[in-house]
Formats: structure tokens, sequence, C-alpha cells
């Protein structure tokens, strides 16, 4: 850790502090040009925008431009470090951005952490955007926070530690149980964690047919029942009747679904568990099983982390930059649940086509649809164009673009682009 650390310090600090940096598109190495970019020439452009502001999406840059924005209360695993100590994971999420769908993205850190008034600051930025990404906001605010945004803004809001966590996490669910032949709505489904990432994973869950009567959810306080008094309107949908503990429902389980803290899982608890269990145990960067220590206990166990040094991992990458690529190019009003459920869906396609080599050699395996591989890796190509496509297709049938676009030129479109990577 002492050399990742001295790494990390040195990448973010040599030759110059930060990781992106602002580069112009246009030429403006002559008077003409000169002209052509500020006075007098930019006035044409903000008189047309002025009769139609949507003209914004022709005349700048707004249509492939996303906000990625937080308040840095609940940063990675750091916690409330503050928006200051939020910018390089902002910045680094704006990298993704761009070496993935290569969208534009600027980090924007906000000083409040008033709900309403963080509300009202990100709604005066509606002008810059083409779309928000919201980003490490603690629960429960965040999902007021969000709730709001997508009422009062008319461009996609999408808080990625709710929803991202969510597509991959659902794709991944309806791999397994096809690969170990069990009903979705039959699994029963036990879960450590009742946050800003586990109850929009559990609410797509449910969309995909997993039933809410057979989801058992705990948090730091135990089980979530009708008699707590501080639950939410968030989690109180999951609340059973009488309290129980996490060692006596585990009994006979198939899934056990992790995103709280290192060790919730034990060795006896997975003992216990149903034939073929499936694990996504996804605290970071210590899940709630180790590993090794799983399939040592249970040779028959499915299961995925958050980690990149093992198989299956959930890793957002994989959803919000293809996301935001396909609601950007059609110029989409929102991000709906049906393109949330599409995104999830394309990527479980993928993972049973055949893999690429050059993604063969890079992780040095011959992967191939199975418990180790549930889910495409971050760098396959692919996933930029039947993802995107995916989303697109999604927004145009639903009437939430702005713009015109035939989906099947626009996967050949993407394809062409391809050649870029």
């Amino acid at each position: 850790m002492k050399n990742l650390k001295e790494k990390s310090l040195k990448y973010h600090s040599s030759p110059t502090g930060g990781k992106i940096e602002i580069r112009i598109k246009k030429d403006c190495d002559s008077i003409e040009n000169l002209s052509l970019a500020y006075t007098p020439g930019v006035a044409f452009p903000s008189l047309e925008i002025e009769k139609d502001k949507n003209l914004s999406y022709r005349y700048t840059n707004r249509k492939n431009l996303v906000g990625v924005i937080s308040n840095g209360t609940a940063v990675l695993g750091l916690g409330d470090v503050g928006p200051y100590a939020s910018k390089p994971v902002m910045e680094g999420k704006s990298v993704l951005f761009k070496r993935f769908a290569f969208i534009d993205a600027f980090d924007i850190e906000i000083s409040e952490k008033d709900p309403d008034r963080f509300i009202d600051i990100v709604k005066s930025l509606e002008p810059t955007f083409g779309g928000i990404n919201l980003e490490d906001i603690k629960g429960p605010e965040c999902f007021y926070i969000e709730e709001k945004l997508v009422e009062k803004m008319d461009i996609p809001v999408f808080h990625d530690d709710q929803h991202g966590t969510g597509i991959i996490a659902t794709a991944g669910l309806l791999n397994a149980c096809e690969l170990v032949n069990k009903d979705l709505k039959d699994i029963k489904l036990v879960v450590s964690g009742a946050g800003a990432a586990a109850l929009p994973v559990l609410k797509m869950f449910l969309k995909v047919g997993v039933s809410l009567k057979n989801i058992f959810v705990f948090d730091k306080y135990g089980m979530l029942h009708k008699k707590r008094k501080d639950l939410t309107k968030y989690n109180r949908i999951f609340a059973k009747e009488k309290e129980s503990k996490m060692e006596e429902v585990i009994e006979g389980a198939d899934m056990f679904l992790g995103l709280s803290t290192k060790g919730v899982l034990k060795k006896g608890m997975l003992k216990k568990m149903a034939k073929d269990p499936i694990v996504f145990a996804l605290a970071n960067p210590d899940p709630e099983i180790d590993y090794h220590n799983a399939i040592d206990t249970r040779k028959d166990v499915i299961i995925a982390t958050g980690r990149s040094d093992y198989p299956n991992q959930i890793n957002n990458v994989l959803g919000f930059p293809y996301i935001f690529r396909g609601v950007l190019d059609c110029g989409a009003k929102k991000i709906s649940d049906r393109m949330k459920l599409e995104a999830a869906r394309s990527l479980a396609s993928l993972a049973k086509k055949n893999v690429p080599e050059y993604i063969k050699k890079m992780y040095k395996e011959d992967l191939k649809f199975s418990k180790r591989y549930l889910i495409p890796k971050p760098f396959d190509r692919r996933v930029f164009v039947e993802e995107s496509y995916a989303v697109l297709k999604s927004a145009v049938e639903e009437k939430l673009n702005r713009i015109d676009v035939d989906p099947s030129n626009y996967k050949r479109g993407l394809k062409r682009w391809l050649k870029r990577f």
C-alpha cells in the first residue's frame, strides 16, 4: 500500500496537478477564426439559441457534455471527506467518461450539505450541460436530491452510486440464475446494506422478477422490520412483519447481496445457503466475504465482488459512460427505468457471446460464459456499441428523445466510431 500511495500521489501531481484539462477543438489561429470564435461572429449562434434554446445542442458542446457533481459527503469508502477532497475522484470519473465513451465531462464540487440548496445550485447549471452525473452524495439525502432534480430538470440526471451498481448487478443476476437454472421469482435473497447503493439494486431486481416477499434486508441495526421507528419511505417497502437474525434467515437462501462492510457473511452462513449459492459481496475494497474463503467453503458458489483482481467484477464503468452516450446522442430528457433495464440486459446478453481475443490476452484467461464470467470486462469495446445502442433505442421508443435518430443507423455509426479506440 505504501508503494501504491507513492505512485498515486506522483500520478496526480506530476508534471502538473490533476488528471484532466481543457482543449479547444476548432482552429483559432487566424484573424478570421478569432472573429468567428469570439466577437463579432459568436453573436450569431447566440441569437439563434435565444430564439430556440434547443439549438444549444447544435452550436455548443452541450450535446456531448456531462456535469460530474458532488458535495463530497460519501466519497468511495472514505465517507464525508468534503468537496475539496472529493475532487480527485470526480476528476477520475470525468476521465472514465472520456476514455470509455468519448464524452466530455466537467467535475463540479459544491460546498453545500443542505439538500434543497444543493438542488437549487445544480438546477441552475442546466444551460451548461446535456446531462448530470451525481456522485458520492450520502443517503438518504441522495434519494431526495435525485428525485427532485429529475422532476425539475429537462436533461438526464443520474446518481451513479444508486443506479450504476444496480444495472451491472442486475446483468450479473440474470446470468447467474440462468447458469444454475434458478427462477427469479422463486429465489430467496438476503441483503446486507440498505443505503444509496443497495436500495436501487433491489428495485432493479424487483423489476426483473425477484419477489418482494423473498427479500430480507439488514442494515447495521439489524433486519428491516415494521416495528422499527428509524425507517424511511425509501427502505420501508422492504420491512418484514417481525424481526429475525441474518444467521437464521440465510438458511436455504439462494442469493446473498452485500453492499455494506467487510466480513458480514461468515463461512458458516455460506454453508447454510441453498445449492449453487449466488454471492454478490460488493463492499470495497474488502468484500463481505473474502473471495478465496468463499470458493474454499462452497465449490458450487457463484461469487462477484467489486474488485478488479477477482472474476465477476461489478464495475460501474460498464454502465454510466454508455448510458450517457446513448441519451446524449438523442438529446433524451431523462434516463428512464426501461433504459436502465435495457442497459442491464445488453450486458447480460453480451457476456454470452464469444469473447474477443484481445480481452482474453489482457486478462490471461480463456474467458467464456460461466460462473467465473457473468458480465463483460470493462475494456471490452463491444460494450460501447451494444449498451449505448440499447439505451438510445429505448429512449426513441419511449419518445423521450429531442433529436431524431434511426437506432439501426446509430448502431452502425457506433461500430465505425469504435475505430477511434
